[in-house]
């Protein structure tokens, strides 16, 4: 007898500390989700503070993705020949070569939006995200990997700039694509259009994303 509920005691302490583990691994899981998402929009809330419109916001999520696809390949293949000590260099030169590139064919084949985008584009080699996938993915991964990787970063990356600054450009100017949405009655914010707009939009949808994710969880 005492044998038995010696054994269930026992079965009971196990089941509740493997309770615990679980539950601490998915609020772990759900932290990393939350940062990941945070970085994204605080990165996506540095380019947007002189991008008020979607066209600019597709302009630059597009120069990211190229960067992003053309930098993981590169590093997925020469991954067994990185060196510890020399591998952030590697990284750098590598995504400091693809923006130069995306910077030049937009100077060539759109000039417009090369003028309008001004600095923003060759600032893409300091982009933390780009720089943390070659590190977190590229560098451990084969290149199918590592493209579908830097797709899905991208893809995020350019939908969270689009987002900022599609509330910006319709707040702040009434339009959408240089299209009037708003009534003509509508009075523009035209704070939202300077950069402080952005990071007031930023503010707004992080407590919005974080207000849904309580709900949820």
């Amino acid at each position: 007898m005492l044998r038995e509920r010696a054994g269930e005691a026992t079965e009971t302490s196990l089941d509740a500390s493997e309770l615990e583990a679980t539950r601490h691994e998915a609020q772990h899981e759900q932290e990393e989700r939350a940062r990941e998402l945070l970085d994204l929009a605080v990165e996506a809330g540095q380019f947007s503070t002189l991008i008020a419109a979607i066209v600019l916001a597709l302009t630059m999520g597009l120069c990211v993705i190229f960067v992003l696809i053309c930098s993981n390949i590169m590093v997925s293949l020469m991954r067994n020949l990185l060196k510890p000590h020399l591998r952030i260099l590697m990284f750098t030169l590598t995504i400091s070569t693809f923006v130069t590139i995306a910077d030049l064919l937009l100077k060539a084949f759109v000039p417009a939006m090369s003028e309008k985008l001004g600095p923003y584009v060759p600032l893409i080699i300091v982009n933390c995200i780009i720089i943390c996938r070659a590190e977190a993915c590229a560098s451990k991964n084969p290149m199918l990997t590592s493209i579908i990787d830097a797709l899905g970063m991208g893809i995020g990356f350019t939908i969270t700039l689009c987002v900022l600054a599609g509330v910006r450009e319709l707040i702040g100017t009434g339009k959408i694509f240089n299209v009037q949405v708003m009534p003509g009655s509508y009075v523009p914010w035209a704070a939202l259009t300077m950069p402080v707009g952005a990071f007031l939009t930023l503010g707004f949808l992080l407590g919005l994303v974080n207000l849904i994710s309580k709900k949820h969880s």
